[in-house]
């Protein structure tokens, strides 16, 4: 998307903001610069609203693991997720967790605000509290809605994917949803590709459960990648897949316009549209793992998508 305006601390390397343009229009004087993150028991201080009117203090949410939702009535998938939502809230709630969720609106009236809240039995940031909602936008880098963010009790993030989990886990059996080392490629997770650079393993697997040796092959890779940037408070730089024979990776072939080579293993980057293939005989944990450490040193040469 652009314009768009990041800001970086020329020291460290480390982005302290994505949402630049949002910094500029809501402190054109730069009193808060550098602008870094601040935490979120921070950004959300002040009253929050029930749809009965009523109003709690956001220190109520100390304590609880918090989904901050970033959704508009106008949005048709917003409306299809909340709906979705509200059954998977009250299944975590009735399952004893500790658990709230905060609605940062993006209608365009109070009048739609309200409205969408009342089905909402949830609490939200007021919505004339314009300042509130935009830091809670920037904090977070949101970039597109529906967006729902999990926090676990400090107030730290689990995941952004709270949407993909929330769609893909109906009973909620793996609530809070820590992101897991590898996925299986699916429509419901496959927007992830977009997030940013992701390892994918194409396998000749049809059936379920093919995907396992896949799976177990690049997990001690993926595993060991998230500790090391969880250790620095960083967020991984790979995401990683195991893709089999279906319609799904079909189409992504088609799109990335790969060989239809199985084993494959290919590190794609859409917004760079950029894309790395490692085409040998046999992949190996050696391999895979000299494969990330090259695309991570930039030592791989990019090919267009």
């Amino acid at each position: 998307v652009i314009p768009s305006l990041v800001f970086v601390d020329a020291t460290t390397g480390k982005v302290v903001c994505r949402n630049g343009l949002l910094v500029v229009r809501d402190d054109p004087k730069g009193l808060e610069f550098p602008w870094g993150p601040k935490p979120f028991a921070e950004v959300v201080a002040g009253p929050l609203l029930r749809n009965n009117r009523q109003t709690t203090d956001s220190s109520s949410l100390e304590g609880h693991y918090v989904g901050v939702y970033f959704s508009a009535h106008w949005c048709p998938p917003c409306r299809s997720l909340t709906r979705v939502l509200v059954e998977s809230y009250r299944t975590v709630k009735e399952s004893g967790q500790k658990f709230e969720i905060v609605f940062v609106s993006a209608d365009r009236s109070e009048e739609s605000f309200k409205q969408y809240f009342s089905e909402m039995p949830w609490l939200a940031v007021p919505y004339s509290d314009e300042a509130r909602r935009s830091r809670l936008n920037r904090l977070y880098g949101i970039q597109g809605i529906p967006t729902l963010i999990l926090l676990d009790t400090e107030g730290h993030m689990i995941t952004r994917q709270g949407r993909v989990e929330v769609l893909n886990d109906l009973e909620c059996r793996l609530f809070p949803w820590h992101p897991r080392p590898v996925l299986e490629l699916s429509e419901s997770n496959a927007v992830q590709l977009h997030e940013g650079p992701c390892l994918v393993l194409f396998v000749d697997a049809e059936e379920e459960g093919e995907l396992e040796p896949a799976k177990e092959l690049i997990q001690p890779i993926a595993e060991k990648l998230m500790a090391k940037y969880k250790a620095k408070e960083e967020e991984t730089p790979l995401l990683f897949f195991v893709a089999g024979e279906d319609d799904m990776s079909d189409s992504l072939r088609d799109y990335t316009n790969l060989p239809e080579a199985a084993p494959l293993l290919t590190i794609l980057d859409m917004s760079a549209r950029a894309k790395y293939v490692r085409d040998v005989e046999e992949i190996t944990p050696a391999v895979v793992e000299q494969f990330v450490s090259d695309f991570l040193a930039e030592k791989l040469k990019p090919e267009p998508i």
